[in-house]
Formats: structure tokens, C-alpha cells, sequence
């Protein structure tokens, strides 16, 4: 039996969604929501839909009342999520939620329990750890071919686009984050970031006091000693999608950019020979990955989960919670100048 689904939201990401849902044997899109008429014409007409079978609406509460339902994918702007994600749940839905889960870590730790009550699966759409790439490279790591992992480092910059609810720490430093936590197989219990503000000083939110940062630099401090420092910026022509993992025998990356060889090892290490340190066992090994959409990995998870009532572990409401959890400890630090902020204990006892 099918999936009924209604998609909320069909913006760039919704028309992802969209299509991927609607090619998928195993859902039916019986319902889409935006509040934009232009973009319900646009996917209708992109996607060839029919009224008579997929009811096309600005209104939520229209589906609710005339559509026969099994899950809900919600992909509106964050603020948005919370209202929208309880309802859906009290409703008796399953749901898929686009990232971040919500703004707050009480809201998202609500949401959580709310699913586990209803018996209801809650998973959030983070892309970065259904790609093929982010699975081998844990892989890899599981396997301990690094050595002693010592630190790590990302950047993600490109030319727009700029948001104009959320600063860049909120638009993007949430991929990487999920990747090193979940390569690390740890979360982190510090964080540091300082930003800049170069176009939107104005434009001031509850989490971005100072203005929306267009550039922003984190350090990650985790139990085990591991550091990591992520560049994020919106305003910089050189497109950057890269993560590595530096250990003692050398350094993972994961290059996004590189769509043939998107992770490499690159071995080396250094041997002390008198008083100098001599380079040794340099070597470049490219770690075969499959070709396979990670979208299509996210829908494919969220249907299994929905067919069996078995959460997604890296993907769950606690792993969103936490992610939230970390980036509202890193506005607190850009609020207070790059002060480190130690995360609190959320508790969980009643997942």
C-alpha cells in the first residue's frame, strides 16, 4: 500500500521533493501546500499534476479536511516548523521535516516526545548524512585507518543565495556539523563563532541580535579532544563544499565539488630523524563512492521508517534536537564575541 503524502512548501527544496516523491513506487502526492500561488502554478506545470488527484492549496487546514492522509513533508521556512510539525503530529500523521527542526531545542525536544506518543515517526531531512560519500567516509573512519583522529576543518562559501530570516551560521553550518558528529560517532560539548555583518546590519532576529552574519568562523570542542573549526560565508564567488578529518596517518576529505573523486585519503606523516621531522608514506588513495542521489536516499528512509514504525536513528528527532541545540549555542557565543559557550544537558529520559 502506498504512502499518502501532502508536501507544505514548494519552494527550490519543495520541488526536490516533489519530484522524488512523485517518482517514488511506493508514495502517492495526493496534496501540496504554498502560500505563494505562483509557485502551486509553477510545480503544476512542472510536474504535469492533476487537480482532479492532487489537490493544490495555500491552505493547510483544506487538506486536513478534504484529503485522506498518512504523512505530512513539511518544507516552509523554519519559524514555521513548530506549529505546523505539532499539528501534524496531533493530527496523527507521520512527518518529514526540512532542516532545521525548529529554532528552539525545547520546541524540537516537545516535538520529539509528541511523536513517540503518537506513535508517529518525526524524521528531519539531513541531506549531508544520506550521501553516499558521508556513509563510506564513516565507514572509513569506523575502521580506524587515520590513526589518532586530531582535529578537523570545513568550509562551505559561495555567492549567495542570502537569506533574510536566518544569518549563515543558521543557512549552513548545520551540514557539517551533522557530518563531523556523526563521523565522529560524539556531539560536541563547546563551541566558539564570531561573524560579520557586511549587508544586513538592519535586519536584526531573537537569534542574530547584532544583524544577519554574512560570514561566520566556528571552532566544535568535543570530549574526546577533537577540535574542529568551520569557515561558512554567502558572500564569496569561490565556491567551497569541503570537510577533513586530520589523524596521525593522514586526512580524510570530502569534497562535494569534486563530483569524480568526491573522498580521498591523503596518507603522510611525519618521523623524526635527528633534530628534524621527515615527511614519509605521502599517498593519495581515492576511496570508491556510489552515484546515487542522498534525496532520494532521505525519501526512501522516511518511507521505510513510516512502513515499519522504526525511527531513523541519524535522522531522529533527538539527533535534530541536538543539532539545534548546538547552533543556539553558537549564536550565544557570536552574541557575546566569540566567548565559549559550554552546551547544556537536555534531558531525553522521556524518549
Amino acid at each position: 500500500m502506498k504512502t499518502r503524502l501532502a508536501i507544505l512548501g514548494v519552494g527550490r527544496w519543495g520541488n526536490h521533493l516533489v519530484r522524488n516523491f512523485l517518482a517514488h513506487p511506493q508514495a502517492e502526492v495526493v496534496a501540496i501546500a504554498d502560500h505563494l500561488s505562483e509557485n502551486l502554478k509553477a510545480v503544476k506545470d512542472k510536474f504535469s499534476l492533476d487537480s482532479q488527484s492532487v489537490l493544490l492549496t495555500s491552505d493547510w487546514n483544506i487538506i486536513k479536511q478534504k484529503v485522506d492522509l498518512d504523512a505530512v513533508v513539511v518544507v516552509t521556512p523554519a519559524s514555521t516548523h513548530y506549529c505546523l510539525i505539532k499539528d501534524a503530529l496531533q493530527s496523527g500523521y507521520h512527518v518529514l521535516a526540512e532542516k532545521p527542526l525548529t529554532l528552539d531545542p525545547e520546541e524540537c525536544l516537545e516535538l520529539t516526545r509528541l511523536a513517540q506518543q503518537q506513535k508517529r515517526q518525526l524524521m528531519i531531512d539531513h541531506t549531508y548524512l544520506f550521501h553516499a560519500a558521508v556513509n563510506q567516509g564513516k565507514s572509513f573512519l569506523d575502521k580506524g585507518k587515520l590513526g589518532t583522529l586530531r582535529y578537523g576543518y570545513a568550509s562551505r562559501t559561495h555567492l549567495g543565495p542570502v537569506r533574510q530570516d536566518v544569518d549563515a551560521l543558521w543557512d549552513l553550518a548545520i551540514h557539517d556539523i551533522s557530518i563531523f558528529n556523526h563521523w565522529l560517532g560524539e556531539y560536541p560539548f563547546q563551541v566558539q563563532a564570531q561573524g560579520v555583518v557586511w549587508l544586513q546590519g538592519d535586519r536584526r532576529t531573537n537569534l542574530s541580535p547584532n544583524g544577519l552574519g554574512d560570514m561566520v568562523w566556528l571552532t566544535l570542542y568535543y570530549p574526546s579532544g577533537f577540535q574542529a573549526q568551520i569557515h561558512l560565508c554567502w558572500c564569496n564567488p569561490d565556491k567551497q563544499r569541503r570537510l577533513c578529518v586530520v589523524g596521525k596517518e593522514g586526512t580524510l576529505i570530502f569534497d562535494e565539488m569534486l563530483k569524480d573523486e568526491p573522498l580521498v585519503l591523503q596518507q603522510g606523516y611525519v618521523e623524526p630523524k635527528g633534530e628534524k621531522f621527515i615527511p614519509q608514506g605521502e599517498h593519495k588513495e581515492v576511496i570508491p563512492v556510489e552515484k546515487a542521489e542522498p534525496l532520494k536516499e532521505v525519501c526512501d528512509s522516511f518511507l521505510e521508517s513510516v512502513r515499519t514504525n522504526i525511527v531513523c536513528k541519524f535522522s531522529s528527532g533527538i539527533v535534530a534536537t541536538k543539532l539545534v541545540q548546538i547552533l543556539t549555542s553558537l549564536s550565544r557565543s557570536m552574541e557575546e564575541n566569540g566567548a565559549i559557550v559550554t552546551i547544556s544537558d537536555l534531558d531525553f529520559s522521556g524518549e
